[in-house]
């Protein structure tokens, strides 16, 4: 092409242009979907020069779905928040490792169903459990507009920069797509392409990676999108998440098996593993194939994932907490390796647990290096007889949590000694107690333990809690380590001159830190109480005291017979409360925090029977115009409503907004009274 052809971006350059993204986009899907290439490299390298040729020229042409956005663009400085229309929820893992572990789950199934033994076998979709990341990409009017991680399931990170450098992934879908589409799917590595990833660095004296899962990880997170274009990262699509109701042009599937191949035609990479099963049967052979073909493929799997195949039946089973009962994640056999134990250490955790701990000659099990396996408490190293020298077999236990298996004797050198838990805390000193019927020794030393002290703060800061934002374990340890916090009230007394004090802590950082701090102030009554740490006191805990009570001091002060007339508390966590508020020194942390600034607004204390919300059951779908979801379900649990998350006959009001999906469907299905935001708000206001 000759200078003139770009003087002015007239209808010819943009025709050609938009050609060329047609071209781009079909013969990439080709090489990297499909694995049928149809041109040459260099004639793709032609075309892909063109485009950016013309694109840099004018750039009034560029397109977000553009491939020449695959090769990277400006650097970022941090990720932002994007919370998930849908959440990305977790699946449940069926522990049992040999094939009877289909079973398992089908009985549930049925039992759920309710169904009888003659009944026909349930007919399920199985697929591979990738090893990689979890990724939402959200399409609207067919063009990729934000990719982001899962996160903790409800807000996760924008990672759509270095997602768009992903070959598999299409910029843009074909015209026939619903207008809004939110694919949910693995970012994983292969294997060989780890291989060569790692040949790379070793060339150029750079660290190399462990495995494929972190490799991929790593390059998702990458600041700069120019470095994870260098990654060679895959995709597989396994689900979607919020998506354009069939009734405004959105797709009517009534299989999950359906929903894949859809994907599929639209673009998207399906792993051809994927099948259906007929009932635990089936599930067992599917289970065993690919157990078989585990070692033999292109990429990591830790298992299979089950779901129901008939997406009617699978919102009739709906969730339990943060899982849906139609699916589970059932996994393999953990791999086993042979190693020496070089030492036995004991860590301290959060709430004083003391843990031994195996130190290990680096061994590589299960995809990763392995160098600690834990030995859950003393019975259990000496039920094992695990001793310093002893040769012992390895696994990660569910692939997450190496541990030792067992030892072998016959290596074993005649002068090593059995195990035999401190009697005293390893990091501060204090008295290491055994309570009558526990199986774990605890160091008495509370906050006055660094290493509890390192944990609380952690618990304290964390997002699901009072959240201070960048406060991280790196920091914390320095923080504890120069003894600028002892306690968790003495994070509000830090100053910018402190801050800056620390190891490779920057003015502009330390600034933020504080700000961050600033912002935790303000809180709510559950959140700050499940940031106390208390033992066995969870979100869900600390909500239900909230509402019971409507008062911290009343919480404090409550009786073990008052605490048990709260909902879901027993004996054990009534116990666990009132001990916690009865200690002088957690009573001083509480009101040093007060005297820091740290608030919440507080109600009258009430029964939950006298509220009135009480004994509804609440569903609430698709986006509200000014209410998130979170601050809509904090509304009506304060006024003693119950939030679930599926429809069913016993379902007092769905709360709908936008974009509400197969819930609303449901509701209107079953008679289910179906409200708007104004209509919450104008039940809460007639019954206050």
């Amino acid at each position: 092409m000759t200078s003139d052809l770009f003087s002015t971006p007239d209808t010819k350059i943009r025709d050609r242009a938009e050609q060329l993204r047609r071209l781009l986009q079909e013969h990439g899907h080709r090489y990297h979907v499909l694995d049928d290439p149809q041109i040459m490299d260099a004639e793709y390298d032609r075309l892909f020069r063109e485009l950016q040729t013309i694109e840099e020229q004018h750039p009034d042409l560029a397109s977000p779905d553009s491939p020449t956005l695959r090769v990277g663009g400006k650097a970022l400085n941090a990720f932002a928040s994007v919370r998930h229309a849908v959440p990305m929820l977790s699946i449940r893992t069926e522990t049992d490792t040999q094939a009877s572990g289909a079973a398992n789950f089908d009985s549930r199934v049925r039992r759920e169903l309710e169904l009888e033994e003659s009944a026909p076998a349930v007919d399920y979709v199985a697929e591979p459990k990738f090893d990689g990341l979890a990724m939402s990409l959200r399409y609207e009017a067919g063009i990729l507009v934000r990719a982001a991680t899962r996160g903790d399931g409800a807000v996760g990170e924008d990672v759509t920069q270095n997602i768009r450098t992903i070959g598999q992934i299409p910029l843009r879908l074909p015209e026939s797509v619903p207008q809004v589409l939110e694919v949910r799917g693995e970012v994983y590595m292969r294997r060989d392409d780890f291989e060569s990833l790692n040949q790379r660095q070793r060339e150029y004296g750079q660290k190399t990676f462990v495995n494929p899962r972190n490799a991929a990880a790593g390059a998702v997170r990458q600041l700069d999108p120019g470095i994870a274009a260098q990654r060679p990262l895959s995709f597989f699509a396994y689900g979607v998440g919020e998506v354009s109701r069939s009734e405004i042009g959105g797709p009517s599937f009534a299989t999950h098996f359906e929903l894949l191949q859809t994907l599929k035609t639209w673009g998207f990479p399906v792993s051809d593993l994927v099948s259906t099963a007929q009932g635990a049967d089936g599930l067992m052979v599917y289970y065993q194939s690919i157990g078989r073909q585990r070692d033999s493929l292109g990429f990591d799997i830790d298992g299979v994932v089950y779901k129901v195949n008939s997406l009617a039946l699978q919102t009739r089973m709906g969730f339990v907490t943060r899982e849906p009962r139609w699916a589970v994640a059932h996994k393999f056999p953990a791999q086993e390796q042979l190693t020496t134990v070089l030492g036995i250490e004991v860590q301290v955790g959060r709430t004083g647990k003391l843990t031994p701990v195996a130190k290990l000659t680096p061994v590589f099990v299960g995809g990763v290096t392995v160098t600690n396996a834990t030995l859950h408490n003393e019975d259990e190293a000496r039920r094992k007889d695990v001793r310093v020298g002893d040769t012992v077999i390895v696994r990660r236990a569910g692939d997450v949590i190496p541990e030792v298996v067992s030892v072998l004797l016959d290596r074993r050198m005649p002068d090593t000694r059995e195990f035999s838990m401190v009697r005293q805390c390893p990091v501060c000193g204090s008295t290491a107690v055994r309570e009558a019927g526990e199986v774990d020794y605890r160091c008495t030393g509370g906050l006055f333990c660094s290493a509890q002290r390192k944990q609380a703060i952690l618990h304290f800061a964390q997002r699901r809690a009072v959240e201070v934002e960048g406060l991280g374990d790196k920091l914390v340890d320095q923080l504890v380590d120069s003894d600028l916090v002892r306690t968790v009230p003495d994070l509000y007394r830090l100053t910018l001159s402190a801050l800056t004090g620390l190891e490779r802590m920057a003015e502009k950082s330390g600034q933020n830190l504080l700000e961050a701090l600033q912002k935790s102030k303000e809180t709510t009554l559950p959140r700050f109480l499940f940031g106390l740490g208390i033992r066995h006191v969870g979100e869900a805990t600390a909500k239900e005291l909230a509402l019971h009570f409507g008062k911290l001091d009343s919480i404090m002060d409550a009786s073990p017979e008052q605490l048990l007339q709260v909902r879901d508390i027993g004996p054990v966590v009534a116990e666990s409360l009132h001990t916690f508020f009865a200690q002088p020194h957690n009573r001083e942390v509480i009101n040093n925090l007060r005297d820091c600034g740290v608030f919440w607004a507080e109600g009258e204390p009430a029964p939950v029977s006298s509220k009135p919300l009480s004994g509804k059951t609440f569903v609430i779908t698709g986006t509200l115009p000014s209410l998130s979801r979170d601050e809509a379900r904090d509304l009506i649990e304060a006024a003693g409503g119950k939030v679930a998350g599926s429809v069913s006959k016993k379902t007092s009001f769905v709360v709908a907004g936008t974009e509400a999906g197969s819930k609303l469907d449901r509701a209107l299905e079953l008679g289910v009274a179906v409200l708007d935001e104004q209509a919450l708000r104008g039940l809460l206001d007639d019954r206050a």
